[in-house]
């Protein structure tokens, strides 16, 4: 999912900040603290020029994407980038995504045939590689390489990346990296195009687990800690030629790749340059005239608010402004150890209390997202569309204080605490529980304080919390584990509504170790509902985000899943 989220995403944040404070969390229901890590971080340039060269491209030409980001790594031990985005370009995986507007997100094989075959209990899984995959220096892509790359992850020396592998694979509590000569046993490498994985436990989503950065292939010479994030060995389209932090990262194709092994990449600019430290207004505003030096790019951030108003406003911008459908859910946690929210009726009565009208208008209108209703996410496979609550969006104050009524209710003061950029959220969500008799105070924290009190803290410092959340991979799991399940509760863990509930603890660990997937959906469709029905959170909305794009720009979609656009297929006209 990610980050952990710590903040909700905003419309001016990049890709990068909103993956940071809206997506993240871990898969398996085990304990663990996960690092804060960026989507991407991308720029924009250049024009012209035309090849077949390297790996079959179809459109030649630089595409330059703009970014905020100052700074980029390249080492898929420490990134938490989404399988479609910046990283996918130099790093292959074992799966990948096949990503379409109009259809949920597909995984596919990568640098594997299938995207793995599970043990009949789900506790092993094995993948085969496609013979004959090379490094851009020439050398095999082996499942030796895979191993080792995966075991890199492990070590102190490379943090911040995903490690949702880390509580799945046997043994990888205790396991510290391979750069004492160690290696991990639960990996196991029977010849060159074959790794076994052994679990702790059965999974069923091991498959999109294996599309995470880790599962990257990396040379064991050259995975150097210290140097392999600014001098990767490529095995996507694209190899790393320069790299200035605070000014560019110029990628060029990967004389080694080839494109009829590859179903998730077209690989069609012949270079791509990321251009870092750029001010979002500025790029945004550059390409909305599509002038001679942005035709070839896009802005890697969302539009920030006065240029999307702009780009709306402008027939010659027309499709080249391209919005998502709804992506991550944004959300108001119920802290369910207070006090004031403890009875199940008073939480349910602030769902129908809540006016998700205003909220929406507070962050832009329209354009900013769905209404929510559900916990699971648009764009996931699985996903049951459903309303327990008020189907109005400006809510049923009625109904609320009828519930606060059964529930025996005084006077109730709640503490919302956000973070400074939320006010205008938070005021909409004051005035709605306004309308219920219920009094709201609002508590701007800055990102310490706010670490401090909700993700770390013992929970007595606040009583709602505005957040949003994006799964790392498209699954339901990705949804619900990380913000419902109780061992996700405090210690850096995002289960801000601090929901503890056993049955549903058994739930979602019985829907993780279904293997079959029809199967798996059901279950966590009923986990949802189960979920909701205590009302731990309000579903506000499914955001949106918009980007925009040059005229040379082909290609550029954003799939169901996830609200960002497929780095991997965009090419040039």
């Amino acid at each position: 999912m990610t980050t952990k989220p710590s903040k909700p995403s905003k419309p001016s944040q990049t890709p990068q900040t909103a993956a940071r404070f809206s997506r993240r969390g871990i898969l398996a229901a085990t304990p663990l603290v996960l690092g804060v890590g960026a989507l991407a971080a991308c720029s924009n340039g250049g024009s012209g020029g035309s090849s077949d060269g390297g790996g079959g491209g179809e459109s030649g030409g630089t595409l330059t994407i703009f970014s905020t980001g100052e700074e980029m790594s390249f080492d898929p031990a420490t990134s938490q980038n989404l399988a479609i985005t910046t990283l996918g370009l130099t790093a292959r995986r074992l799966t990948a995504w096949k990503t379409s507007a109009d259809a949920p997100t597909e995984l596919i094989p990568d640098l594997a045939t299938d995207v793995g075959t599970a043990s009949e209990d789900g506790t092993t899984w094995t993948f085969t590689l496609q013979e004959g995959l090379l490094f851009e220096d020439g050398t095999p892509i082996t499942a030796a390489t895979v191993k080792y790359g995966l075991e890199r992850s492990f070590a102190a020396e490379l943090t911040g990346g995903l490690t949702y592998h880390k509580v799945l694979l046997e043994g990888g509590e205790d396991y510290a990296g391979p750069f004492s000569d160690k290696h991990l046993d639960s990996i196991e490498t029977p010849d060159d195009l074959t790794l076994v994985f052994h679990l702790n436990r059965p999974y069923g989503d091991f498959g999109w687990i294996a599309s995470t950065p880790a599962f990257a292939p990396v040379p064991e010479e050259s995975g150097e800690p210290e140097t392999y994030a600014t001098e990767p060995v490529a095995s996507g389209p694209y190899r790393l030629e320069s790299y200035a932090p605070g000014s560019k990262a110029v990628l060029v194709r990967n004389e080694k790749w080839d494109v009829d092994t590859d179903q998730a990449r077209l690989g069609g600019p012949d270079s791509i340059e990321f251009t870092l430290a750029q001010d979002a207004s500025v790029v945004a505003q550059s390409i909305i005239a599509d002038r001679s030096d942005a035709q070839d790019s896009f802005l890697s951030t969302f539009v920030p608010t006065a240029q999307l108003v702009q780009a709306q406003n402008d027939p010659k911008v027309g499709d080249r402004l391209v919005t998502s459908g709804p992506g991550a859910l944004e959300y108001l946690a119920l802290n369910t150890e207070s006090d004031a929210l403890k009875d199940v009726k008073v939480r349910q009565a602030i769902q129908y209390a809540v006016d998700k009208e205003a909220y929406r208008t507070a962050k832009g209108g329209e354009i900013s997202g769905d209404y929510a209703t559900t916990l699971i996410t648009p764009g996931i496979a699985g996903r049951e569309e459903y309303s327990l609550y008020s189907d109005e969006p400006t809510g049923d104050v009625d109904k609320a204080a009828a519930l606060l009524k059964e529930a025996g209710a005084g006077e109730i003061s709640l503490r919302l605490v956000i973070t400074d950029d939320q006010t205008g959220a938070a005021e909409s969500i004051q005035q709605g529980l306004k309308r219920a008799g219920i009094t709201v105070t609002i508590q701007p924290l800055d990102e310490n304080a706010y670490s401090s009190e909700v993700t770390a803290g013992d929970g007595t410092g606040y009583d709602l919390v505005l957040s949003s959340w994006q799964p790392d991979v498209p699954s339901p799991n990705a949804n619900l584990t990380p913000l419902f399940d109780s061992s996700q509760i405090g210690d850096g863990n995002y289960n801000l509504a601090r929901y503890a509930n056993p049955d549903v603890d058994a739930a979602i660990l019985e829907a993780s170790s279904t293997i079959d997937a029809d199967e798996a959906h059901a279950k966590w469709a009923a986990v949802d509902k189960q979920i909701l029905e205590e009302s731990p959170v309000v579903p506000l909305i499914y955001s949106k985000n918009s980007f925009i794009h040059g005229s040379g720009v082909e290609n550029f979609v954003i799939g169901e899943f996830p609200a960002y656009p497929n780095y991997l297929t965009v090419t040039l006209g």
